[in-house]
């Protein structure tokens, strides 16, 4: 299977503006999850949804048409795509005659579907409609504001705590998740949302643990199950889901969630999206 540095990202690489499947580098899940005790059975429920705001192609006519675009991968799929070739991969469509948007769509259903190792699914707008990702700002409490001092800039697991009170439900939420790609160290931004019942968790030492990510190297899709398994092993929560939205790099965004609880989180592009 690929190794991430036999891949483009990091690298001077051409332009391709024909159709070009073969862009797409598949990157396994295995390795990160085992670092995290993961097996087989996966200990949550979730799916990774990147947004294309950059997708063109020609009609037969030579006219060009543009579109934005909606992808669901599921958690179970043996692989991610690394980043850079999806956008490569899209950028391949540009100057490719195609019978319109639905042959698109079935292109991307295939292609994608083939690199992951299970069905994509693949949702296209036209620039006129909103789709199901409506910006906005997430409901609950954002930790921000808290007056922590912070020493650690890596994964510390350590700063997770309950307190030995009666259960609560709420939603905690910080705009200060920062983590870095593995190959090339450029920073990648996030919010970050906990969805949690159990025991309260301590406000201030979750907000040092997601800043402690700031000089961590992973992709995003572990960077948030790294969270989930680390708050599900430190605090124990009847109920958890945690969902980051990272701002977009060459035209795409990519936003996993975990959870414990079934569904798909809400549909909701925030500010710096």
């Amino acid at each position: 299977m690929s190794h991430i540095d036999k891949s483009l990202l990091g690298q001077s690489t051409a332009y391709v503006t024909h159709y070009a499947p073969e862009l797409l580098y598949p990157v396994p899940r295995a390795e990160s999850r085992a670092h995290l005790g993961i097996g087989d059975k996966l200990p949550f429920k979730g799916v990774d949804i990147w947004t294309a705001y950059e997708l063109s192609w020609l009609d037969h006519r030579g006219k060009p048409w543009v579109a934005w675009g909606e992808f669901h991968i599921p958690i179970d799929s043996p692989n991610i795509i690394e980043s850079k070739s999806f956008k490569l991969y899209l950028n391949s469509f540009n100057q490719t005659p195609l019978a319109g948007r639905d042959e698109l769509a079935n292109r991307l259903v295939r292609d994608l579907s083939a690199a992951a190792g299970a069905p994509v699914a693949v949702q296209l707008f036209s620039l006129e409609q909103t789709g199901p990702g409506i910006q906005g700002v997430w409901q609950g409490e954002c930790l921000d504001e808290l007056p922590i001092s912070v020493e650690a800039y890596t994964p510390q697991p350590s700063f997770l705590r309950v307190k030995d009170e009666e259960d609560v439900n709420e939603t905690l939420y910080s705009h200060l998740l920062k983590s870095n790609c593995p190959v090339t160290g450029q920073p990648d931004w996030a919010t970050v949302r906990i969805d949690y019942r159990g025991q309260p968790i301590d406000h201030e030492g979750l907000l040092k643990y997601i800043v402690s990510f700031r000089e961590h190297q992973d992709f995003h899709e572990h960077c948030v199950e790294r969270m989930f398994t680390d708050i599900m092993a430190r605090c124990e929560p009847e109920a958890l889901s945690v969902y980051a939205r990272y701002t977009r790099r060459g035209g795409l965004d990519i936003n996993p969630w975990r959870s414990t609880g079934k569904g798909l989180p809400s549909a909701v592009r925030l500010v710096r999206q």
